[in-house]
């Protein structure tokens, strides 16, 4: 996942986490302890919900039901909703019911021991989230055996979200959660904002513009990590559900500010899949963004801030 760099943290700490890279920062030093604490605790739990590489998680064991009617904790519920919400708003780019796909591609395990592979590629299109039994009001779910739930974009998102909320609470201080390539902001933000860098690798402090946050969430989807070969096609994480396949293009990465860290991914993520197309979508939707192509060459919208000096952006 692509993602956003912090610049010049005072008080923060990353740790390995859902795949991704943790990160919190808050405005007090002493708040640190406690925001590590809560954020640890609030992805173990989202781990042990949502991940589709554990056989224990929640959705693993609804997915075991082969189409029975189970009854869903309320994290998992919180999260389906979100993701439904999702598909809805993006006409399906964003599917919950993707993860089909991704097995097909040979990213049916962690990504850090997904290997290249010489086997052909049967892509296999997502069967839609329309075909997902969700009863809200009584947290019941059905899964049909052919599908394969990956919250992993949407999950990730509000848990950045969740988070940050929680921690301001708890400790009163501003507080920053960057999740891979999704960064959410609360409580009393610093004097001058928060800086983040916007790059093609969180985990890299390459080139990019310096933007600043003050409230809300920001999101970075990408294509430059997370790769591998499956057959004669390299593979990456970011699929189209319409097709099975990774997306082609033309963008690299899509950063899109917005009222949430959900909101944000959910825009980025559907930009990737949209294509040429995803910078008229973005203006229409009035959400600021910036988005590379392959070749580097950067185009703004949605009152994006302007870059000083060249706008190809540096190699990967």
């Amino acid at each position: 996942m692509s993602g956003p760099v912090i610049v010049a943290p005072t008080a923060a700490e990353s740790f390995p986490a859902i795949g991704t890279t943790a990160t919190v920062v808050v405005t007090d030093r002493a708040a640190l302890g406690e925001a590590v604490a809560l954020l640890r605790a609030d992805l173990a739990s989202l781990d042990l919900t949502c991940s589709r590489f554990r056989p224990d998680s929640e959705i693993r064991r609804a997915e075991r039901a082969a189409g029975g009617t189970v009854e869903v904790g309320e994290l998992l519920a919180v999260h389906l909703d979100a993701a439904l919400r999702a598909a809805v708003a993006t006409d399906g780019l964003v599917d919950p019911t993707v993860g089909i796909s991704l097995d097909s591609l040979g990213y049916d395990r962690d990504l850090a021991d997904v290997r290249d592979s010489d086997d052909p590629v049967r892509p296999t299109p997502a069967p839609g989230w329309r075909r997902l039994g969700w009863q809200p009001e009584a947290r019941l779910l059905t899964v049909p055996p052919d599908v394969r739930l990956d919250l992993g974009s949407t999950a990730k998102a509000l848990a950045a979200d969740d988070a940050a909320a929680r921690i301001a609470e708890h400790t009163g201080a501003g507080v920053l959660v960057s999740l891979g390539g999704d960064l959410a902001v609360a409580g009393p933000a610093p004097v001058e904002g928060w800086q983040v860098r916007i790059t093609d690798d969180h985990g890299a402090p390459g080139p990019g513009p310096i933007v600043t946050v003050r409230s809300g969430g920001l999101a970075t989807s990408g294509t430059a990590r997370r790769r591998w070969r499956r057959g004669q096609l390299a593979c990456h994480h970011v699929v189209d559900p319409r097709t099975g396949l990774p997306t082609a293009g033309p963008w690299r990465t899509v950063s899109v500010a917005a009222a949430s860290s959900l909101a944000a991914n959910t825009a980025a993520t559907a930009a990737l899949v949209r294509g040429p197309d995803a910078t008229d979508w973005l203006a229409a939707a009035g959400l600021p963004a910036r988005l590379v192509t392959a070749a580097g060459r950067v185009h703004t919208v949605g009152g994006w801030p302007a870059e000083v000096g060249p706008t190809i952006a540096g190699a990967v």
